[in-house]
């Protein structure tokens, strides 16, 4: 027995099919959508449209910009000798609240993953090849997760740019700061002294 209109258990399902959204926060969004004066509501889907018509990838970096390109290929202070590649565009944005990282970025918009039938052609490998073909790129950092897809989709990329004139170095992960030691999992301290340093 449905408890709600037809459109306003289809909103709940539109708001449900996002990620990260369960059946009772969608129904909460779905209330406070509806709560919301008309103009407040109508501005909010047309943000929506606004935004699907006019974001698109850098030509360049692949990141999401709704200009000819992104704002950090834009950026003349970057270094771009060195590239950053990362899975996806909010990867980017996480990097960039560091403050620490001045080269450009590469965005695969996903990892290898057989087991969801994501190959190669699937994500924008070729791009960051030809990237490096052309020359003046010193450093290819590879951000993925460090997890299987994104350590598989890293080797594959660094067997793939072996034969260019470029470094390739993968970020070092282990103890997150603040944490202890005793609960630290295996993975993560053997990861850590791998990526250990000199002081």
């Amino acid at each position: 027995m449905a408890f709600f209109p037809a459109s306003f258990e289809d909103l709940i399902d539109r708001f449900a099919s996002l990620p990260g959204i369960g059946r009772k926060s969608a129904q909460r969004l779905a209330f406070h959508v509806l709560g919301l004066p008309e103009g407040e509501a109508e501005a909010f889907a047309e943000t929506i449209l606004w935004a699907r018509r006019t974001v698109h990838t850098c030509p360049v970096c692949q990141n999401l910009t709704d200009g000819d390109i992104c704002p950090v290929c834009a950026d003349e202070r970057r270094d771009r000798s060195v590239i950053c590649v990362v899975a996806e565009p909010r990867d980017v944005a996480s990097l960039e609240r560091s403050r620490e990282f001045g080269g450009v970025y590469h965005v695969l918009h996903g990892v290898l993953s057989p087991m969801s039938h994501v190959g190669p052609d699937d994500i924008r490998i070729s791009e960051l090849v030809k990237r490096v073909a052309e020359g003046d790129v010193k450093e290819v950092i590879m951000a993925t997760n460090p997890d299987t897809e994104g350590d598989a989709t890293a080797m594959y990329i660094a067997r793939l740019l072996k034969p260019f004139d470029v470094r390739v170095t993968r970020l070092a992960y282990g103890i997150p700061v603040g944490s202890n030691l005793e609960f630290t999992d295996d993975a993560t301290l053997v990861r850590a002294l791998e990526g250990r340093r000199e002081m």
